[in-house]
């Protein structure tokens, strides 16, 4: 009797064990749509690293804000929730000086980011990061961000008096606008459509990969290539989390993630002119504003953030003196 109740036991035990073969699943959340520059990336190292994972773990792959927006993701990283995300502008509001990172003009293409990133990226800006419980494992990309608009083109700071526009998460993007006299707003990436459908928005600003594949080109009459800031992106992990992984999937998650760079600045240069076209025969008017004018009127932004943020200030002229002579 008591040999049959054991091995009654033993089953029920067995039935409701999961095998210790179970893969790990290694969730990756970004708030791109599908085309974006943040799907193709993701999809890109997700591939790399399940190669090199075979049976130890998977990367899964959550695009279109499935896993929440930029500031809950944020969140989700730090309780572990989320092992991965690719956040942007949003890193500023976690640590205040990536607000450089805002400042306009300041990155004047990939080459001179190349530059940022190995002297200012790793070795100043990460371990700020990582005090913030947040490993970043590679800089990515977002891209270099124009503006557009249902009411008019943009030729001038003055033409942004009083627009409404929606802004990513971070007070610096908040505070320059203000200083270019428009009205912005914080807001969700999944929520700005239907912001600029209904015209509780009056524009946005953000790169073509985020333009076009949010299909913004169509609830938006103009585009002005501004070009007003190179928002690099970085794919990061919950420090805490990250560091529970066994260590061999650890190498291969940050293996993956600096392999994946170069591909991710061929692919953003490359929708760079597909996308311009496109958007173009979508009936969305384009125009290049007066850029000296913005950079004349962005030169407050640039001293508050030093005033404010002196470690970041800091770093925001070294990425000058890294850019000298670059066009």
């Amino acid at each position: 009797m008591n040999t049959r109740r054991n091995l009654l036991a033993a089953a029920l035990v067995g039935a409701f064990t999961l095998p210790v073969s179970a893969q790990m699943e290694i969730k990756l959340g970004h708030v791109g749509g599908p085309g974006s520059l943040f799907e193709l990336s993701a999809n890109e190292f997700a591939r790399r690293a399940n190669e090199k994972l075979g049976t130890k773990a998977k990367v899964v792959v959550f695009g279109s804000s499935q896993l929440g927006g930029d500031s809950e993701l944020m969140q989700k990283l730090r309780l572990g929730t989320v092992e991965l995300a690719i956040p942007s502008s949003v890193m500023s509001s976690a640590v205040d000086a990536f607000g450089m990172f805002e400042m306009p003009y300041l990155v004047k293409n990939r080459e001179h980011m190349k530059k940022i990133e190995a002297a200012v990226v790793w070795p100043s800006l990460a371990p700020m990061a990582d005090a913030k419980g947040y490993k970043i494992l590679a800089v990515w990309e977002n891209g270099f961000r124009n503006i557009t608009t249902n009411t008019k083109p943009i030729v001038k700071p003055e033409d942004l008096a009083g627009m409404k526009l929606r802004v990513p998460q971070g007070k610096w993007r908040v505070k320059m606008f203000q200083v270019y006299g428009a009205n912005p707003s914080p807001m969700a990436f999944s929520e700005v459509f239907v912001a600029l459908q209904t015209g509780v928005m009056d524009g946005q600003e953000n790169p073509l990969t985020q333009i076009y594949s949010a299909k913004f080109q169509e609830v938006q009459k103009f585009l002005s290539m501004t070009g007003h800031v190179y928002t690099p992106a970085y794919l990061v992990a919950g420090k805490t989390k990250f560091a529970s992984l066994p260590p061999d999937v650890q190498a291969i998650l940050v293996q993956a993630a600096k392999d994946t760079q170069a591909y991710v600045y061929e692919q953003a240069a490359k929708l760079d002119n597909e996308l311009l076209d496109k958007i173009k025969a979508a009936g969305v008017k384009v125009n290049d504003p007066d850029k000296d004018a913005f950079i004349a009127a962005s030169k407050g932004v640039y001293e508050e953030f030093g005033k404010e943020v002196p470690e970041g200030g800091k770093l925001v002229d070294k990425a000058i003196e890294l850019g000298k002579g670059m066009k």
